[in-house]
């Protein structure tokens, strides 16, 4: 399957470049925060809020939930919550690569790291199954549980981290 491993060249791409670049401990602030950490942590609660939309959606979808019919805009909440998402990991993916790279000093930390590129790894696989005709029917529910799995899984390791050490900070 040609998305699987172009998933795969991106996840292995995105850590290779994470490990070899040198970090600067500092990158991406956004206004309103206290610190890059604090937006980093808040921008991923509001993807990982997005991701539970996109799950629900996708059960609807699915008809997973028995005597629920799809309204007509599931379809539509579905790929505008999952773009949006999406576009909330960028500044934290910048800040995480820019400023820390590829880290494995404890196992938190390496085990978001992991997630970090399986997440990027899987979500362009599921993009470009997205734009092919012909492919298995599995594939998508799939990628899009493995987007899901490795969005919960960095919400884990950075952000309910973030929360339990230092507070509700912003």
């Amino acid at each position: 399957m040609l998305a699987a491993g172009v998933g795969a060249a991106v996840a292995v791409g995105i850590g290779v470049y994470g490990r070899l670049h040198e970090p600067t401990f500092f990158a991406v602030n956004v206004g309103g925060f206290s610190s890059g950490t604090s937006a980093k942590a808040w921008l991923a609660t509001a993807a990982f809020a997005l991701a539970l939309v996109q799950l629900g959606s996708s059960l609807v979808m699915y008809g997973r939930f028995p005597r629920i019919t799809a309204p007509a805009w599931t379809g539509t909440l579905h790929r505008w919550s999952g773009r949006v998402a999406v576009l909330l990991t960028v500044p934290v993916a910048i800040h995480c690569l820019y400023a820390l790279g590829f880290q494995s000093g404890e196992p938190r930390v390496l085990v978001h790291s992991l997630f970090g590129c399986f997440f990027y790894g899987a979500f362009v696989a599921k993009m470009l199954l997205l734009q092919r005709s012909g492919s298995p029917k599995w594939s998508l529910p799939v990628f899009g549980g493995a987007v899901f799995t490795a969005l919960v899984g960095l919400w884990l390791t950075s952000s309910l981290w973030f929360f339990t050490t230092s507070g509700l900070t912003f």
